[in-house]
């Protein structure tokens, strides 16, 4: 008797849930057609495009004068003394070791490339938060998931945040 108790309660228990998660409404965006399609964030690409260009122009005059460089010092090194030859592998050496920071600095992961891209689309990135949130009240939806990432969730509602209880719960430990 008590085992068909424990049974009833446990699947009173899945059937509360299931009803309760049948009453969530769920949406999804598509974050990349929205940025596709937002004129802002068209004009924020091609500014950034164009200043990886600059850069990437700049990187390849670097690697034709160190081309030209070593070609020259490779035509040379045979008449050059040990002494001469040694300073002149260093100055490529240091040519190379400038062209390196400079690609990284430009295009590393924090790089001017990087920071430029998050400022530009920082504020657009928000604009779109804020529109699907706008929209995610106004059709009661109580989340939203981006299908361009790997399910992203872009909007919940409050009511179902337990961020702070969970905190609470780790801090008594």
């Amino acid at each position: 008797m008590n085992r068909l108790k424990i049974f009833k309660s446990i699947i009173l228990f899945f059937l509360i849930s299931f009803v309760a998660d049948a009453q969530q409404k769920i949406a999804f965006v598509v974050s990349e057609s929205i940025i596709k399609e937002l004129t802002e964030a068209q004009e924020a690409q091609k500014q950034i495009e164009a200043i990886s260009q600059d850069w990437q122009n700049e990187l390849k005059k670097m690697q034709d004068e160190l081309n030209k460089q070593f070609d020259e010092y490779d035509r040379r090194k045979l008449m050059m003394s040990d002494r001469k030859r040694s300073e002149e592998e260093k100055l490529l050496q240091e040519f190379d070791a400038k062209m390196v920071d400079y690609r990284q600095k430009k295009f590393g992961t924090n790089g001017e490339l990087f920071q430029k891209q998050n400022e530009m689309m920082k504020p657009i990135q928000e604009k779109i938060l804020k529109a699907i949130k706008d929209v995610s009240t106004q059709l009661e939806y109580d989340y939203v998931l981006d299908r361009s990432s790997s399910t992203l969730l872009m909007y919940s509602n409050e009511k179902h945040d337990i961020t702070q209880k969970v905190l609470e719960k780790l801090q008594q430990k």
